[in-house]
């Protein structure tokens, strides 16, 4: 599914906040988040929930809330409500959740590249920062290295990677 990158951006934003409450999200928390105007955001949650990917609430309590297929559009991992990982930047955990890791190339070891997709506050991450994230679930693979590339709109970041390591099973 094609979405804008202002859908796409209001999508995470509502994901995110969910995650963090687990309740719905109103639209003028997620305009305060993206500096837009509540009417923009309530306008595109009209087409998002055309579109399958969110639900609305009336009432005191109402908002949206994302639907399953919200989080497959995103990327991130499929809705069975697997763990998360996590990401650290100078021995400090942030606020993010990692969704996917894809090794760009693994042939050359001295230029081994690893894509990292997450979600959550990213303001901290730049070009140049070392990071290291996992452990991943049920294989315990941590990768470390420096961010070459940094796309805070795709929240993704290209990590020129320094070392992977898995525990051993004796």
């Amino acid at each position: 599914m094609d979405l804008t990158a202002r859908q796409r951006e209001i999508l995470a934003t509502l994901t995110d906040g969910h995650r963090e409450t687990d309740a719905p999200v109103t639209a003028e928390e997620i305009a305060d988040e993206l500096d837009r105007h509540p009417g923009t955001i309530h306008n595109h949650m009209q087409v998002l929930g055309t579109l399958g990917l969110v639900e609305g609430f009336t009432g005191p309590h109402g908002g949206y809330e994302p639907t399953d297929t919200a989080e497959t559009v995103l990327g991130g991992a499929e809705p069975s409500g697997g763990e998360a990982l996590t990401l650290a930047h100078e021995f400090d955990r942030l606020d993010v959740t990692v969704d996917e890791i894809s090794f760009r190339s693994v042939r050359h070891p001295s230029a081994c590249r690893a894509l990292v997709r997450f979600s959550g506050a990213r303001s901290s991450i730049a070009v140049g920062d070392p990071v290291v994230v996992g452990p991943t679930p049920g294989t315990g693979l941590v990768v470390a290295g420096e961010v070459l590339v940094y796309d805070d709109e795709a929240a993704e970041a290209l990590l020129d990677v320094t070392a992977v390591e898995a525990p051993v099973e004796a």
